[in-house]
């Protein structure tokens, strides 16, 4: 199973030896995940994965992990085991970007020396008649309300 999350809390290193007088070693981050509902969860690195998973405050990782529960005393504990990690790299944020059709932005969107848009038709015939058209010309009020 994979996990995306950003590591927040760096736990210490547990080390120790098992009742058969095995050493054993286990290191624990909890992360956050990413989307409308965050949910922190705490991973596991056990025994010689400890020495392979190598995770870093602040970054965001890509996390193939086990899930395994067991019972103890009549309560179930469920553990997340990490095997491999890979950091995802954060694209930089941009301001603006290029428009898909590779087009000038600029002169996409500013008008020819004529007032017309690109590609409309340059005449139309005669101009209709406006309601300004019907006001005298030497009025005091030039307005059509």
């Amino acid at each position: 199973m994979e996990i995306e999350g950003k590591v927040i809390i760096d736990l210490p290193l547990q080390s120790g030896t098992s009742k058969a007088g095995n050493p054993w070693k286990k290191k624990e981050w909890v992360i956050e995940t990413q989307g409308n509902y965050p949910k922190r969860v705490k991973i596991q690195a056990f025994n010689a994965n400890v020495d392979n998973i190598r995770l870093e405050m602040g970054k965001d990782y890509r996390l193939s992990v086990d899930l395994e529960s067991r019972e103890f005393n009549g309560r179930w504990y469920t553990d997340v085991s990490v095997y491999r990690s890979e950091e995802i790299m954060q694209q930089p944020q941009q301001g603006y970007q290029q428009p898909a059709y590779g087009g000038d932005v600029q002169g996409a969107y500013s008008q020819p020396q004529g007032g017309f848009p690109q590609g409309a038709p340059q005449s139309f015939g005669a101009p209709a008649a406006t309601a300004f058209d019907s006001a005298p010309a030497n009025s005091d009020e030039d307005l059509p309300f």
